[in-house]
Order: C-alpha cells, then sequence, then structure tokens
C-alpha cells in the first residue's frame, strides 16, 4: 500500500545516507577539523579533493548531533581590572560634578542645573543654571570654582560620568589649563553613586 497523499513530505533522491552522515560526525570531531565550525571544514576538505557534504548539510547534522557548540580556537578571556576608587581625605581633593534638569513653566522645556560638589565635605562648591548644555559652560564654572576656593595645580581630581559636556574639548582644555585631573567614570564605579546622590 503507497501513500497517495499530494501533501505528504517526499523523501528527496539526494538526501544524505547514514555512513554520509557518520562520515560528517566523524570528521567534525576529529583533531584536524575539531575545533572548526563548517564554514571552515567544508573548504579545507575541499583543498584537499574531498567532498562530504555542503556545509548547510554539516550544520544540520552538527545540529542533530549538539556538535554546535563555539569551536574556533579562543582566546582566553582578559581579566578586568578593578576601577581605580577616588578617594578623598580631606576636602579640596575630589569634585565631582554633573548636569540635571530644571522644568520650566513651559510644558517639555528645561534649564540645566551644572552643580559641582566636593565628595569629602559633601559641600556644593559651585552651581550655574543655563539654558543649554555646552561645556564652555561647565568649564567657566570650574574657572569660577577654582578661583573662589583657592585651588591649587594638581589639586583636584574632577570626577564625572561620560556625558558630552563632560568630555568636551573646551573643558578639558581648562582643566589642563587649571592643572586639575579630569576623570571620567566607568560603568562600576564607586563614585558612580556620588553623582546619583547629587540630585
Amino acid at each position: 500500500m503507497t501513500d497517495k497523499r499530494t501533501s505528504t513530505k517526499k523523501r528527496p533522491p539526494n538526501r544524505l545516507t547514514e555512513l554520509e552522515r557518520q562520515r560528517i560526525i566523524n570528521t567534525v570531531n576529529s583533531a584536524e577539523y575539531g575545533h572548526l565550525p563548517a564554514s571552515k571544514i567544508v573548504p579545507k576538505l575541499l583543498d584537499n579533493g574531498i567532498w562530504i557534504a555542503s556545509e548547510s548539510s554539516f550544520y544540520r547534522v552538527m545540529k542533530a548531533h549538539n556538535l554546535l557548540t563555539h569551536r574556533e580556537k579562543v582566546k582566553p578571556a582578559k581579566p578586568m581590572k578593578k576601577p581605580r576608587a577616588l578617594k578623598a581625605v580631606c576636602a579640596n581633593e575630589v569634585y565631582t560634578w554633573d548636569i540635571t534638569y530644571l522644568p520650566t513653566s513651559v510644558k517639555g522645556q528645561f534649564l540645566y542645573l551644572y552643580l559641582v560638589m566636593d565628595i569629602f565635605s559633601r559641600k556644593v562648591v559651585g552651581w550655574q543654571i543655563h539654558d543649554t548644555q555646552l561645556s564652555e559652560f561647565a568649564a567657566d564654572l570650574m574657572k569660577d570654582i577654582c578661583s573662589r576656593e583657592q585651588i591649587k595645580r594638581e589639586q583636584i581630581t574632577l570626577h564625572s560620568d561620560n556625558g558630552s559636556p563632560m568630555k568636551g574639548a573646551t573643558l578639558l582644555a581648562t582643566l589642563q589649563e587649571l592643572g586639575s585631573l579630569p576623570h571620567l567614570c566607568t560603568v562600576n564605579e564607586n563614585v558612580e553613586r556620588l553623582n546619583s546622590d547629587l540630585f
């Protein structure tokens, strides 16, 4: 009795034989090819004049036998360095600053509060309000703070997040001129919490 349904899938005439499947498994598990993906095994076999099956057939057989793990030689993961924690033992050593939105009476329009805080004393050493975010405003604020607080060259480190005004050329040039060290944070740093505590 034969199946006369038209919707059934017929076995393709060029389907891999069990012997060909076994040959694929033996090849991908061999010492020479065991670390390579099918996309590199098939061309290497062809370079040696050997044809077993197409790349997609290799992948199908590998998937059916749970052999699709990461097969290429990889470099060992580099250990992540612990970020340098900023510590202050007295006032005027480490400042942190940020910019936050201040709502106005017009919906959707904001002013920007530039605020700088000493992380040791938690004193707000300077602030300004502007209608845009520019590193020039931050540079002017830092000049004003260093003058008012009588900051000497290389006395303070200014910590900030990676916002655009924090990395602006004008601010970085001003900090270099004042002898202050900029410190842009990474995601994991402890001082990151200070910026969120500012507001």
